[in-house]
């Protein structure tokens, strides 16, 4: 927030520096419905509330997806390369054509087989975490969460899932030397790690063509048709990208600010050990208070008021789910961590037909791994500064090092 109380919500130090927050409640108090303009005098609307928000969300009619779920460069445009073949990016009825095909891929039965991969794979990690005295919780246990996802979802082995972990980490994280040579244009690396991500998938794809009938998300889209018609090569790559990172980022990053919440809140880290069934309500708390998908962008279609505010057809309008999350007309006491909370109808799978297909699965990985650190009563303490990733539409660690203080 800048001294004159404007506040620039492309500029990714206010995330970094974690003062968004503070930039989200003047926001919601002052002006919820927000025009934050660019450098360059284009610009879009900032939805604050909790209200506005789901308002948004829910009206398919006004607000449309095919511009693209994230700003950058998209909000100078008209279009979006994955406008109408990316589920996340594709407007009624064409969406729930799509969603016929992918949903199935992350049914409850699929999430239990998930939960069972990851319960493997966090055994381990956690094991080996024990025994070191530690470990960085971020790169050494929490991406076995995508990794098992990936494992289940897409029929690939734990090396072939975490390399697919690397690439879209890289790609949502063009902006962090963590990840990726920042040196370069951005764009163009943008692009060269999309073709990376493609190429990655044109492998399966060959692979799988020969004999489709699978139940991964692979084979599915290869049996798909819509309208009558197969999907195209680049529609299949698009929407398993699309999948690979929301639920790459989703469960990984929400698993480390929720440890870090537990450590930060040692009351709330020790009613959880001592009572495991508080598992699912701290899950949708982590939920909650991570808010790892920031926000989603959307175009409003034809112009529409809200309150005294005119949105005009043709303006991109961001709905800030970090913000609603926050927002104490929903939430009393908005900004205490309490794994207790309910009702907890948090905005982080997003509301309405684009509500996060993943969730059931996402939801089975956080509870899988917060179970197993319940059940064997393990309490993490921090051993270095953890690090924040680069990034105002991904919120999360790259780096949470942590050491065992009981178990």
């Amino acid at each position: 927030m800048t001294t004159t109380g404007r506040v620039d919500l492309t500029d990714v130090e206010l995330f970094v520096r974690g003062d968004h927050h503070a930039a989200f409640e003047h926001l919601r108090a002052t002006e919820p419905i927000y025009w934050n303009e660019g450098a360059d005098g284009a610009g879009f609307w900032a939805l604050t509330t909790y209200a506005d928000v789901v308002w948004a969300y829910r009206d398919h009619a006004v607000f449309g997806s095919e511009r693209g779920a994230i700003l950058g460069g998209s909000y100078r445009s008209e279009s979006d390369t994955a406008g109408g073949r990316m589920l996340v990016a594709t407007d009624l009825p064409r969406h729930r054509l799509l969603k016929q095909h992918i949903q199935p891929a992350m049914s409850p039965s699929v999430a239990a087989r998930t939960a069972e991969v990851v319960h493997g794979l966090v055994a381990k990690a956690v094991a080996r975490a024990v025994a070191d005295g530690g470990c960085d919780f971020a790169t050494d246990i929490a991406t076995e969460l995508p990794a098992g996802a990936l494992m289940v979802i897409m029929g690939i082995g734990h090396q072939d899932a975490h390399r697919l972990i690397e690439l879209t980490r890289s790609m949502v994280g063009f902006r962090d030397d963590v990840f990726v040579d920042t040196t370069d244009d951005p764009q163009l690396r943008l692009a060269m790690l999309q073709a990376e991500i493609f190429e990655f998938f044109a492998e399966l794809v060959d692979e799988r063509a020969a004999d489709p009938s699978g139940d991964d998300l692979v084979s599915r889209l290869l049996r798909a048709r819509v309208n009558g018609r197969r999907l195209s090569e680049d529609e299949i790559y698009y929407n398993c990208m699309n999948v690979a990172v929301g639920g790459n980022e989703t469960s990984s990053y929400t698993a480390c600010t929720g440890l870090l919440a537990l450590i930060e809140h040692p009351d709330q880290y020790t009613a959880l050990l001592a009572d495991p069934g508080l598992t699912a309500t701290a899950i949708d708390e982590m939920l909650r208070w991570s808010s790892t998908n920031a926000y989603v962008q959307r175009v409003a279609k034809s112009t529409v008021r809200r309150g005294d505010v005119e949105i005009r057809g043709g303006d991109s309008v961001t709905l800030w789910n970090v913000s609603a999350n926050r927002d104490e007309a929903q939430f009393p006491a908005a900004d205490r961590f309490d794994i207790t909370r309910t009702p907890n109808r948090h905005l982080s799978y997003g509301s309405g037909i684009h509500r996060c297909v993943g969730s059931p699965v996402a939801e089975s990985e956080l509870s899988v791994l917060f179970g197993h650190l319940g059940a064997e009563g393990i309490r993490f303490e921090p051993a270095g500064e953890p690090r924040r990733l680069r990034s105002n539409f991904i919120l999360g660690l790259t780096r949470l090092p942590v050491r065992v203080a009981g178990r």
